[in-house]
């Protein structure tokens, strides 16, 4: 499956890009992290939520969109 991951804030930094376009067989949004991870290590120490389908998911939660956004803590006032 095809899947677009977008990335905010200090997770662009860490990965090296805003967006980028992945091949995986991932089922899970939990399965796809430990794919990322792989590829970005230092993804495991920073604290994020994952957005599919504009909504923040659970990790168990399986993968049905082809759009995953990683989302930092976000601050302002």
């Amino acid at each position: 499956m095809q899947i677009t991951i977008k990335y905010f804030g200090l997770l662009v930094e860490v990965t090296g890009c805003a967006e980028e376009v992945i091949n995986t067989s991932a089922k899970t949004i939990s399965a796809l992290l430990e794919f990322l991870i792989s590829k970005y290590p230092e993804l495991e120490t920073k604290n994020f939520q994952v957005a599919q389908n504009n909504t923040i998911v659970d990790k168990s939660v399986p993968i049905n969109q082809t759009e995953i956004a990683l989302l930092p803590p976000f601050s302002g006032g």
